[in-house]
Protein backbone atom coordinates (compact mmCIF):
# COMPACT_ATOMS: atom_id res chain seq x y z
CA UNK A 1 0.00 0.00 0.00
CA UNK A 2 1.60 3.36 -1.17
CA UNK A 3 -1.04 5.85 -1.87
CA UNK A 4 -2.37 7.17 1.88
CA UNK A 5 -4.36 10.19 2.77
CA UNK A 6 -4.46 11.97 6.21
CA UNK A 7 -7.83 13.36 7.07
CA UNK A 8 -7.46 16.42 10.24
CA UNK A 9 -10.23 19.01 11.28
CA UNK A 10 -8.10 22.11 10.75
CA UNK A 11 -4.45 21.54 8.18
CA UNK A 12 -1.77 22.71 9.15
CA UNK A 13 -2.17 24.80 12.53
CA UNK A 14 1.36 25.88 14.47
CA UNK A 15 0.50 23.43 17.38
CA UNK A 16 0.16 20.29 14.92
CA UNK A 17 3.54 20.09 13.71
CA UNK A 18 4.08 16.65 14.65
CA UNK A 19 1.68 15.78 11.83
CA UNK A 20 3.28 17.38 9.47
CA UNK A 21 6.79 15.50 10.81
CA UNK A 22 4.78 12.26 10.37
CA UNK A 23 3.51 12.98 7.29
CA UNK A 24 7.29 13.89 6.35
CA UNK A 25 8.52 10.66 7.39
CA UNK A 26 6.31 8.56 5.52
CA UNK A 27 6.88 10.17 2.64
CA UNK A 28 10.80 8.85 3.14
CA UNK A 29 9.01 5.81 3.37
CA UNK A 30 8.00 5.60 -0.19
CA UNK A 31 4.18 6.80 0.41
CA UNK A 32 2.11 8.93 -0.98
CA UNK A 33 0.38 11.45 1.17
CA UNK A 34 -3.08 13.41 0.28
CA UNK A 35 -3.82 15.69 2.90
CA UNK A 36 -7.14 16.87 3.70
CA UNK A 37 -8.81 19.35 6.19
CA UNK A 38 -12.24 19.74 7.23
CA UNK A 39 -11.54 23.56 6.99
CA UNK A 40 -9.45 26.07 6.62
CA UNK A 41 -7.14 27.07 9.33
CA UNK A 42 -8.43 29.60 11.20
CA UNK A 43 -5.33 30.84 12.54
CA UNK A 44 -2.23 32.95 10.98
CA UNK A 45 0.68 30.23 9.55
CA UNK A 46 4.20 31.94 10.81
CA UNK A 47 6.08 28.83 10.11
CA UNK A 48 6.97 28.09 6.24
CA UNK A 49 6.73 24.83 6.45
CA UNK A 50 3.40 25.22 7.81
CA UNK A 51 2.61 27.57 4.56
CA UNK A 52 3.89 25.25 2.26
CA UNK A 53 1.94 22.15 3.68
CA UNK A 54 -1.48 24.49 3.51
CA UNK A 55 -0.60 24.85 -0.35
CA UNK A 56 -0.94 20.97 -0.36
CA UNK A 57 -4.06 20.77 1.63
CA UNK A 58 -7.69 20.08 0.21
CA UNK A 59 -10.38 21.92 2.22
CA UNK A 60 -13.45 20.34 2.40
CA UNK A 61 -15.44 23.02 3.63
CA UNK A 62 -14.12 25.39 0.74
CA UNK A 63 -16.10 23.39 -1.72
CA UNK A 64 -19.03 24.02 -0.68
CA UNK A 65 -20.81 23.62 -4.42
CA UNK A 66 -18.73 20.66 -5.07
CA UNK A 67 -20.21 19.19 -1.55
CA UNK A 68 -23.99 19.67 -2.89
CA UNK A 69 -23.11 18.37 -6.23
CA UNK A 70 -21.25 14.95 -5.61
CA UNK A 71 -24.15 14.45 -2.63
CA UNK A 72 -26.51 14.10 -5.07
CA UNK A 73 -24.61 12.15 -7.33
CA UNK A 74 -23.57 9.63 -4.92
CA UNK A 75 -27.51 9.00 -4.14
CA UNK A 76 -27.85 8.40 -8.04
CA UNK A 77 -24.42 6.31 -8.68
CA UNK A 78 -24.63 4.19 -5.18
CA UNK A 79 -27.69 4.63 -4.22
CA UNK A 80 -27.40 1.32 -1.79
CA UNK A 81 -23.85 3.07 -0.19
CA UNK A 82 -25.43 6.62 0.08
CA UNK A 83 -28.40 5.59 2.37
CA UNK A 84 -26.88 3.39 4.19
CA UNK A 85 -24.25 6.25 4.88
CA UNK A 86 -27.10 8.65 5.18
CA UNK A 87 -28.78 6.20 8.32
CA UNK A 88 -24.96 5.88 9.78
CA UNK A 89 -24.91 10.12 10.02
CA UNK A 90 -28.69 10.23 11.90
CA UNK A 91 -28.13 7.17 14.01
CA UNK A 92 -24.62 9.01 15.22
CA UNK A 93 -26.55 12.33 15.12
CA UNK A 94 -29.32 11.52 17.82
CA UNK A 95 -27.80 12.03 21.21
CA UNK A 96 -24.53 13.57 20.16
CA UNK A 97 -22.76 16.31 21.13
CA UNK A 98 -22.61 18.04 17.64
CA UNK A 99 -26.41 16.59 16.63
CA UNK A 100 -28.36 15.52 13.88
CA UNK A 101 -28.23 18.59 11.54
CA UNK A 102 -23.89 18.76 11.76
CA UNK A 103 -24.31 15.04 11.32
CA UNK A 104 -26.35 15.59 8.25
CA UNK A 105 -23.73 18.31 7.28
CA UNK A 106 -20.63 15.35 7.82
CA UNK A 107 -22.48 13.25 5.65
CA UNK A 108 -22.62 15.74 2.66
CA UNK A 109 -19.08 16.59 3.61
CA UNK A 110 -18.40 12.57 3.35
CA UNK A 111 -19.73 12.24 -0.03
CA UNK A 112 -17.40 14.85 -1.40
CA UNK A 113 -14.53 13.21 0.21
CA UNK A 114 -14.94 9.99 -0.31
CA UNK A 115 -15.69 10.57 -4.28
CA UNK A 116 -12.17 12.83 -4.10
CA UNK A 117 -10.61 10.06 -2.64
CA UNK A 118 -11.67 7.23 -5.10
CA UNK A 119 -10.40 9.63 -7.79
CA UNK A 120 -6.85 10.27 -6.55
CA UNK A 121 -6.57 5.97 -5.86
CA UNK A 122 -6.36 6.28 -1.97
CA UNK A 123 -6.22 3.43 -0.38
CA UNK A 124 -6.65 4.08 3.24
CA UNK A 125 -7.47 7.45 5.52
CA UNK A 126 -5.37 8.28 8.56
CA UNK A 127 -7.54 10.62 11.11
CA UNK A 128 -5.79 12.57 13.54
CA UNK A 129 -7.86 13.19 16.41
CA UNK A 130 -11.80 11.18 17.17
CA UNK A 131 -13.39 14.35 16.88
CA UNK A 132 -15.78 15.51 13.60
CA UNK A 133 -13.10 14.64 11.26
CA UNK A 134 -13.16 11.24 12.50
CA UNK A 135 -16.95 11.35 12.22
CA UNK A 136 -16.68 12.67 8.49
CA UNK A 137 -13.85 9.95 7.52
CA UNK A 138 -16.31 7.06 9.41
CA UNK A 139 -18.99 7.87 6.89
CA UNK A 140 -16.90 8.74 3.84
CA UNK A 141 -15.64 5.00 4.59
CA UNK A 142 -19.02 3.99 4.06
CA UNK A 143 -19.56 5.73 1.37
CA UNK A 144 -16.50 4.58 -0.35
CA UNK A 145 -15.32 1.28 1.28
CA UNK A 146 -12.15 2.90 1.53
CA UNK A 147 -10.77 1.43 5.17
CA UNK A 148 -9.65 4.32 7.94
CA UNK A 149 -7.71 4.93 10.97
CA UNK A 150 -7.15 7.41 13.86
CA UNK A 151 -4.69 8.69 16.11
CA UNK A 152 -6.60 9.81 19.36
CA UNK A 153 -4.35 11.95 20.98
CA UNK A 154 -6.79 13.79 24.34
CA UNK A 155 -8.10 14.76 26.04
CA UNK A 156 -10.88 15.92 24.17
CA UNK A 157 -11.55 12.75 23.21
CA UNK A 158 -11.56 11.30 26.05
CA UNK A 159 -13.52 14.08 27.69
CA UNK A 160 -16.92 12.98 25.51
CA UNK A 161 -16.32 9.47 24.11
CA UNK A 162 -19.77 8.40 24.33
CA UNK A 163 -21.03 12.11 22.79
CA UNK A 164 -18.94 12.31 19.94
CA UNK A 165 -19.57 8.70 19.07
CA UNK A 166 -15.79 7.31 19.92
CA UNK A 167 -16.52 3.54 20.40
CA UNK A 168 -18.34 3.70 17.02
CA UNK A 169 -15.72 5.05 15.19
CA UNK A 170 -13.34 2.13 16.86
CA UNK A 171 -15.28 -0.55 15.62
CA UNK A 172 -15.35 0.67 12.39
CA UNK A 173 -11.70 1.23 12.42
CA UNK A 174 -9.06 -1.01 10.51
CA UNK A 175 -6.83 0.38 13.96
CA UNK A 176 -6.83 3.00 16.46
CA UNK A 177 -3.64 4.31 17.85
CA UNK A 178 -2.99 6.38 21.46
CA UNK A 179 0.23 8.43 21.69
CA UNK A 180 0.84 7.07 25.13
CA UNK A 181 -0.13 4.00 27.12
CA UNK A 182 -2.11 5.57 28.96
CA UNK A 183 -4.14 6.72 25.72
CA UNK A 184 -4.36 3.45 24.34
CA UNK A 185 -6.07 2.66 27.95
CA UNK A 186 -8.19 4.68 27.28
CA UNK A 187 -9.53 3.19 23.88
CA UNK A 188 -9.42 0.00 25.63
CA UNK A 189 -11.99 1.80 27.91
CA UNK A 190 -14.02 2.87 25.42
CA UNK A 191 -14.40 0.11 23.00
CA UNK A 192 -15.43 -3.33 23.33
CA UNK A 193 -12.95 -6.02 24.23
CA UNK A 194 -13.19 -7.45 20.75
CA UNK A 195 -11.85 -4.47 19.69
CA UNK A 196 -9.25 -4.20 21.90
CA UNK A 197 -6.69 -5.89 19.31
CA UNK A 198 -6.80 -2.66 17.08
CA UNK A 199 -5.14 -0.19 19.65
CA UNK A 200 -1.57 0.18 19.47
CA UNK A 201 1.12 2.97 20.17
CA UNK A 202 2.51 4.98 18.39
CA UNK A 203 4.24 8.05 19.57
CA UNK A 204 4.26 11.69 18.31
CA UNK A 205 8.07 12.10 16.72
CA UNK A 206 10.92 14.59 16.19
CA UNK A 207 12.69 14.74 13.39
CA UNK A 208 16.66 15.44 13.54
CA UNK A 209 16.44 18.88 13.77
CA UNK A 210 16.04 18.37 17.39
CA UNK A 211 18.63 15.80 17.57
CA UNK A 212 21.70 17.99 18.13
CA UNK A 213 24.79 17.63 20.51
CA UNK A 214 24.26 18.94 23.88
CA UNK A 215 23.95 22.97 23.91
CA UNK A 216 26.08 24.34 26.59
CA UNK A 217 24.44 27.73 26.36
CA UNK A 218 23.25 27.95 30.30
CA UNK A 219 26.16 30.87 30.69
CA UNK A 220 28.68 30.91 33.80
CA UNK A 221 25.68 28.98 36.32
CA UNK A 222 25.97 32.28 38.84
CA UNK A 223 22.91 31.95 41.19
CA UNK A 224 22.35 35.74 41.02
CA UNK A 225 21.69 35.51 37.23
CA UNK A 226 18.25 35.15 36.07
CA UNK A 227 17.29 31.63 35.44
CA UNK A 228 14.80 31.81 32.31
CA UNK A 229 11.64 29.15 32.11
CA UNK A 230 9.70 28.58 29.26
CA UNK A 231 5.97 27.44 28.76
CA UNK A 232 5.33 26.52 25.25
CA UNK A 233 1.49 25.63 24.15
CA UNK A 234 -1.70 27.23 23.86
CA UNK A 235 -2.77 30.20 26.41
CA UNK A 236 -5.90 28.13 27.61
CA UNK A 237 -7.60 26.80 30.99
CA UNK A 238 -5.97 22.80 30.28
CA UNK A 239 -2.74 24.37 30.13
CA UNK A 240 -2.60 25.54 33.80
CA UNK A 241 -0.74 28.78 32.78
CA UNK A 242 -2.63 30.90 35.68
CA UNK A 243 -1.41 28.64 38.09
CA UNK A 244 2.09 29.25 36.55
CA UNK A 245 1.74 33.43 37.29
CA UNK A 246 0.87 32.34 40.98
CA UNK A 247 4.01 29.95 41.42
CA UNK A 248 5.87 33.19 39.62
CA UNK A 249 4.92 35.20 42.32
CA UNK A 250 5.92 33.39 44.72
CA UNK A 251 9.47 33.03 43.23
CA UNK A 252 9.68 36.63 43.39
CA UNK A 253 8.28 36.62 47.09
CA UNK A 254 11.52 34.28 47.94
CA UNK A 255 13.75 36.59 46.10
CA UNK A 256 14.49 33.85 43.45
CA UNK A 257 16.03 35.45 39.91
CA UNK A 258 13.91 34.19 37.57
CA UNK A 259 12.93 34.89 33.99
CA UNK A 260 9.19 33.22 32.57
CA UNK A 261 8.35 33.14 28.61
CA UNK A 262 4.85 31.98 27.79
CA UNK A 263 5.34 31.08 23.79
CA UNK A 264 2.13 30.59 22.19
CA UNK A 265 -1.22 32.26 22.49
CA UNK A 266 -4.59 31.40 22.93
CA UNK A 267 -8.04 32.67 24.12
CA UNK A 268 -6.75 32.84 27.92
CA UNK A 269 -4.13 35.32 26.62
CA UNK A 270 -6.46 38.51 28.79
CA UNK A 271 -6.67 37.08 31.75
CA UNK A 272 -3.17 35.79 31.70
CA UNK A 273 -1.87 39.27 31.07
CA UNK A 274 -4.39 40.99 33.73
CA UNK A 275 -2.84 38.26 36.68
CA UNK A 276 0.66 39.02 36.06
CA UNK A 277 -0.32 43.13 36.59
CA UNK A 278 -1.74 41.83 39.38
CA UNK A 279 1.32 40.13 40.61
CA UNK A 280 3.80 42.79 39.19
CA UNK A 281 5.72 40.00 37.57
CA UNK A 282 5.96 42.96 34.30
CA UNK A 283 9.69 42.61 34.46
CA UNK A 284 9.78 39.09 34.93
CA UNK A 285 7.38 37.00 32.34
CA UNK A 286 6.81 38.12 28.29
CA UNK A 287 4.53 36.61 26.19
CA UNK A 288 5.70 36.04 22.83
CA UNK A 289 2.20 34.73 20.77
CA UNK A 290 2.69 32.03 18.61
CA UNK A 291 6.33 31.61 17.01
CA UNK A 292 7.84 29.60 14.24
CA UNK A 293 9.60 26.19 14.82
CA UNK A 294 12.90 27.58 14.21
CA UNK A 295 12.10 30.18 17.13
CA UNK A 296 10.34 27.71 19.40
CA UNK A 297 14.21 25.79 19.06
CA UNK A 298 16.31 29.21 19.71
CA UNK A 299 13.62 29.73 23.08
CA UNK A 300 14.48 26.24 24.15
CA UNK A 301 18.10 25.99 24.08
CA UNK A 302 17.97 29.85 25.83
CA UNK A 303 16.31 28.17 28.65
CA UNK A 304 16.99 26.73 31.82
CA UNK A 305 14.35 24.41 32.05
CA UNK A 306 10.36 24.08 29.90
CA UNK A 307 7.27 23.91 32.62
CA UNK A 308 3.85 22.85 31.66
CA UNK A 309 1.42 22.56 34.49
CA UNK A 310 -1.38 21.13 32.86
CA UNK A 311 -4.66 20.09 33.94
CA UNK A 312 -5.01 17.92 30.81
CA UNK A 313 -3.04 16.25 28.13
CA UNK A 314 -2.12 13.53 25.48
CA UNK A 315 1.45 13.41 26.10
CA UNK A 316 2.53 16.80 24.69
CA UNK A 317 4.92 17.17 22.09
CA UNK A 318 6.68 20.78 23.95
CA UNK A 319 7.43 18.39 26.58
CA UNK A 320 9.86 15.78 24.07
CA UNK A 321 10.97 18.93 22.34
CA UNK A 322 12.73 20.48 25.33
CA UNK A 323 14.11 17.15 26.56
CA UNK A 324 15.51 16.16 23.05
CA UNK A 325 17.04 19.81 23.25
CA UNK A 326 18.54 18.65 26.58
CA UNK A 327 16.49 21.22 28.67
CA UNK A 328 14.83 19.18 31.61
CA UNK A 329 11.11 19.23 32.35
CA UNK A 330 8.36 20.66 35.08
CA UNK A 331 5.37 18.97 34.85
CA UNK A 332 2.26 17.01 36.17
CA UNK A 333 1.18 13.86 37.39
CA UNK A 334 -1.30 13.48 34.55
CA UNK A 335 -2.37 11.09 30.97
CA UNK A 336 1.10 9.96 29.58
CA UNK A 337 3.16 12.36 30.75
CA UNK A 338 4.42 10.38 33.77
CA UNK A 339 5.36 7.54 30.75
CA UNK A 340 8.22 10.31 29.67
CA UNK A 341 9.02 12.70 32.70
CA UNK A 342 10.23 11.78 35.92
CA UNK A 343 13.00 12.61 38.41
CA UNK A 344 15.38 11.51 36.27
CA UNK A 345 15.04 14.24 33.72
CA UNK A 346 12.71 16.58 35.56
CA UNK A 347 10.28 17.17 37.69
CA UNK A 348 6.67 15.85 38.26
CA UNK A 349 3.94 17.94 40.17
CA UNK A 350 -0.04 17.17 41.49
CA UNK A 351 -1.93 19.18 38.85
CA UNK A 352 -3.52 22.51 40.30
CA UNK A 353 -1.02 22.55 43.28
CA UNK A 354 0.73 25.91 43.08
CA UNK A 355 2.77 24.90 46.50
CA UNK A 356 4.01 22.49 44.77
CA UNK A 357 4.72 23.86 41.74
CA UNK A 358 6.45 26.44 43.19
CA UNK A 359 8.95 24.15 45.13
CA UNK A 360 9.00 22.41 41.50
CA UNK A 361 10.66 26.07 39.98
CA UNK A 362 12.86 27.37 43.14
CA UNK A 363 14.16 23.69 42.89
CA UNK A 364 15.16 23.83 39.23
CA UNK A 365 16.03 27.54 39.70
CA UNK A 366 18.37 26.77 41.92
CA UNK A 367 20.23 23.45 41.10
CA UNK A 368 23.58 23.33 39.60
CA UNK A 369 25.24 22.88 36.76
CA UNK A 370 26.23 19.03 37.63
CA UNK A 371 22.54 18.08 37.87
CA UNK A 372 20.98 20.05 35.58
CA UNK A 373 23.50 18.26 32.74
CA UNK A 374 22.90 14.93 34.42
CA UNK A 375 18.94 15.76 34.07
CA UNK A 376 19.60 17.20 30.30
CA UNK A 377 21.32 14.41 29.19
CA UNK A 378 18.90 11.37 30.88
CA UNK A 379 15.76 13.70 28.43
CA UNK A 380 17.62 13.68 25.73
CA UNK A 381 18.67 10.05 25.02
CA UNK A 382 15.02 9.09 26.38
CA UNK A 383 13.16 10.98 23.59
CA UNK A 384 15.37 9.78 20.86
CA UNK A 385 14.52 6.42 21.61
CA UNK A 386 11.27 6.62 22.29
CA UNK A 387 10.00 9.70 19.90
CA UNK A 388 12.36 9.73 16.71
CA UNK A 389 9.96 10.61 14.19
CA UNK A 390 11.39 8.14 11.45
CA UNK A 391 11.09 5.04 14.22
CA UNK A 392 7.55 5.88 14.96
CA UNK A 393 6.59 6.59 11.14
CA UNK A 394 7.45 2.64 10.64
CA UNK A 395 5.22 1.64 13.27
CA UNK A 396 2.53 3.25 11.22
CA UNK A 397 3.68 1.71 8.31
CA UNK A 398 3.32 -1.52 9.84
CA UNK A 399 -0.28 -0.91 10.52
CA UNK A 400 -1.19 0.17 6.90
Amino acid sequence: MKKIAYLTNQYPMTSHSFIRREIAALERLGYSISRYSVRCTQTELVDADDIAEAHQTKSILSRRFAIVVETLATAVRSPLRWSSAASLAWRAGRGSRAGLVKHLFYFAEACWLASDLRRGGVEHVHVHFGTNSATVMMLAGKVSGIPYSITCHGPEEFDFPVAIGLPEKIRRAAFVVGVSSFGRSQLYRWSAWADWPKAHVVHCGLDGTYFAPRDHAQGDWDVSIPRRLVCLGRLCEQKGQLLLIEAAAEMLRRKIPFELILVGDGEMRGEIEKLIVVHGLQDHVTITGWQDGSQVREWLRSSHAMVLPSFAEGLPVAIMESLALHRPVISTYIAGIPELVDSECGWLVPAGNVQALADALADCLTCDQERWSRLGETGAERVRQRHHVDIEAAKLASLF
